[in-house]
C-alpha cells in the first residue's frame, strides 16, 4: 500500500476512484473493493476488509481532485476507510447539469466518449472473497474511463457557460452526509398503507424493528431476512400464535423459519402494548402537507406553487437541465406554502440561501420566485 500511495503523490492529474459495495446484501453499506486510478500511478483494486484504514493514500493524494461517478453513493463508505476528498467532480451530477437524458456511468461513456462498458456484475455480491476474474475486470473498467470521462464533460460545461453551477455543486458534496433514518423509518414499509389500525401497525412496527436488529447483528440485507410483504402480511393478519404466523400465505423469506420465535415475541410486544403507546395512523408533517391538498386549504400557496412550478419549468427548459437540479422541489413547496414577508429581493434571497440553495441557483430563480412568492389569491 505504501508504494502505490508513492505512485499516487507521484502522479498527475485527478484521481479515479470508485467503491463496490453489497447493499442487496449486507446490511452495512461499507465498501468491499475500492478502485483507484490516476495518470503515471496506473490502477489499483484495494480490499478494504484485508486493508481497513487507507489513510496512506489519502494523505498521499492531498488536495487533488477526485472524480466519482454518483457520489453521494460511495462518500460514506470511502470515508469509513479514511479517504476524504477536498475537491472532487461528480460525472453523473454534471451529466443531469448538462442536460442529459441518461446519466448512469455506461450512458455517460457511450454518449461523451463512443465506448461500451462491460456489464453484468454490478449487482453481484461484492462481499464473497474470492472475487472473479470477471468482477476484477468489471470493477477496474469503472475507473479506466473516468478521467477521459470527466474531461469530457468538463468541456461541455464550459461550452453551456455551466462550469461555475458545476463548481458549486461540487463543493457542497464535499459536506454531504447521508440522511439520518430517523425513527419513523419503519413507515416506509412498502404496503404500510394499507395497515389502517393503530394495533396493526404496532405489530408492523416491531417486527420491522427485529428484523432491523437481526440484520444489524448478522449483516444481512433485511429483504433477504424477511421481505416487507410478509411483515405487512403479518401486521394486517394479526396471528394468534407462532403457528398461525407461519401458516400465512406471504410470510416467507430465509428467516422466516429460522427467526420464528423473534418474529412472535415481536408481535406479542406489540399485543401488549397499552393504547397511548400504539403509533397514530399518520405523522403531522414536518414540513408543508402534500401539494394535492393545497388548493382546498390554502388556496393562495396553491396558486403561489402553480406559478413557481411553471417558471421553473420553462427556466430549466431554457437552460438544458432538469428542473430538480435547478431547485429542490422541497425547498420550492416549502417557499409557497410559507413565504417571507415581505417577499422583496433580500428576503427572497434569504429564504432560498437558509433553504440550501446555491448561488448559482439564487441567481437564476430569485426574480421568478419573487414574482410568484407575491400572489396573495388565486387569480
Amino acid at each position: 500500500m505504501q508504494r502505490y500511495a508513492e505512485a499516487l503523490a507521484a502522479g498527475s492529474g485527478p484521481i479515479a476512484l470508485d467503491a463496490e459495495r453489497a447493499s442487496g446484501y449486507r446490511y452495512s453499506q461499507r465498501a468491499y473493493l475500492i478502485q483507484v486510478r490516476r495518470t503515471g500511478a496506473g490502477t489499483a483494486l484495494i480490499d478494504p476488509i484485508a486493508v481497513p484504514d487507507l489513510t496512506v493514500l489519502n494523505d498521499a493524494i492531498g488536495t487533488a481532485e477526485w472524480i466519482l461517478h454518483a457520489a453521494t453513493q460511495d462518500l460514506a463508505c470511502l470515508a469509513e476507510v479514511g479517504l476524504k476528498p477536498q475537491a472532487l467532480f461528480d460525472t453523473e451530477l454534471a451529466g443531469r447539469l448538462l442536460g442529459r437524458e441518461r446519466v448512469s456511468l455506461a450512458a455517460l461513456v457511450a454518449s461523451e466518449l463512443g465506448w461500451g462498458l462491460e456489464k453484468g456484475h454490478g449487482a453481484t455480491d461484492w462481499s464473497v472473497r474470492p472475487l472473479t476474474q470477471a468482477q476484477l475486470r468489471y470493477a477496474a473498467l469503472d475507473v479506466e474511463v473516468l478521467i477521459e470521462l470527466r474531461d469530457a464533460l468538463a468541456a461541455d460545461l464550459i461550452r453551456q457557460n455551466k462550469t461555475l453551477f458545476a463548481e458549486q455543486e461540487f463543493a457542497s458534496l464535499l459536506t454531504f452526509s447521508p440522511r439520518d433514518r430517523g425513527d419513523d423509518a419503519w413507515r416506509r414499509l412498502s404496503g404500510i398503507h394499507r395497515i389502517r389500525k393503530p394495533r396493526n401497525l404496532a405489530l408492523a412496527r416491531e417486527l420491522w424493528t427485529e428484523r432491523d436488529a437481526i440484520a444489524a447483528q448478522r449483516d444481512v440485507a433485511v429483504g433477504r431476512l424477511l421481505p416487507d410483504t410478509s411483515i405487512v402480511a403479518a401486521a394486517a393478519a394479526a396471528p394468534t400464535s407462532m403457528e398461525a404466523l407461519l401458516a400465512l400465505k406471504d410470510f416467507h423469506g430465509r428467516g422466516a423459519e429460522r427467526y420464528a420465535r423473534r418474529w412472535w415475541d415481536a408481535i406479542a410486544r406489540a399485543g401488549a402494548l397499552p393504547v397511548e403507546q400504539l403509533p397514530t395512523l399518520a405523522l403531522a408533517p414536518a414540513g408543508p402537507p402534500v401539494p394535492r391538498t393545497w388548493a382546498e386549504r390554502n388556496p393562495p400557496a396553491f396558486a403561489r406553487l402553480e406559478a413557481a412550478r411553471t417558471g421553473l419549468a420553462e427556466l430549466a427548459e431554457r437552460m438544458s437541465m432538469p428542473v430538480e437540479n435547478l431547485l429542490s422541489p422541497d425547498l420550492v413547496r416549502r417557499l409557497c406554502w410559507e413565504p417571507p414577508v415581505p417577499p422583496d429581493r433580500d428576503a427572497v434571497e434569504h429564504a432560498l440561501l437558509q433553504g440550501g440553495a446555491r448561488p448559482w441557483q439564487i441567481t437564476a430563480t430569485r426574480d421568478l420566485f419573487q414574482m410568484a412568492l407575491r400572489i396573495e389569491a388565486p387569480e
